[in-house]
Order: C-alpha cells, then sequence, then structure tokens
C-alpha cells in the first residue's frame, strides 16, 4: 500500500509543475495515508495504551485481553440495567 501511494505522490508532484492543484492533491494524499491508511500496518501506542480504533490486530495480548475484558463488562452492564431489552435480544439472535 506504502508504495502505491508513493508513486501515486511523485505522479502528482510531477504533474504538479503545471498545475499547482497537483500538489495540493498530493499533499493531501499523503496526510490521508499517514493519518489513517498506517494504522492496520504499524500499530499505534505501548502495552496498555491506545488501543487500536477498528478490528485491526492489538499490539499485544493483553491489550486484546484488557478491551475484551472492558467489552465484557459493559455488556454485563447492559444486561444488568436494561434486562427486558437484553432477553429479546437474546430470543432474535437464537432464532
Amino acid at each position: 500500500m506504502g508504495t502505491i501511494v508513493m508513486s501515486g505522490t511523485v505522479v502528482l508532484v510531477i504533474l504538479g509543475f503545471d498545475n499547482h492543484l497537483y500538489w495540493l492533491a498530493a499533499v493531501a494524499v499523503l496526510f490521508l495515508y499517514l493519518q489513517y491508511g498506517r494504522s492496520s500496518s504499524a500499530p499505534r501506542g505501548g502495552a496498555g495504551g491506545g488501543a487500536p480504533s477498528g478490528g485491526s490486530m492489538p499490539a499485544d495480548y493483553r491489550s486484546y485481553r484488557d478491551r475484551r475484558d472492558m467489552q465484557a463488562k459493559w455488556e454485563r452492564r447492559y444486561r444488568r440495567e436494561r434486562p427486558f431489552e437484553a432477553r429479546r435480544q437474546q430470543r432474535e439472535k437464537s432464532k
């Protein structure tokens, strides 16, 4: 993915000698790639630090376990505070 973005950026810079709008497009592509495109290939945060967004793989098992335990805690709290809704969802899920 990185090589495609870099080659596209080089092409936009070369085209930018005639039209400066392409330079702005190259900067925007690089910014978007650095901001959003590298999250799946380069882990962010350390052990127990910020959890990566989305369904990407955790940095280590401890952060995975922490997120799993936090999710289970919220699900237990939801079932405790909203028993009727939780039962209805369970019935729909079993159908």
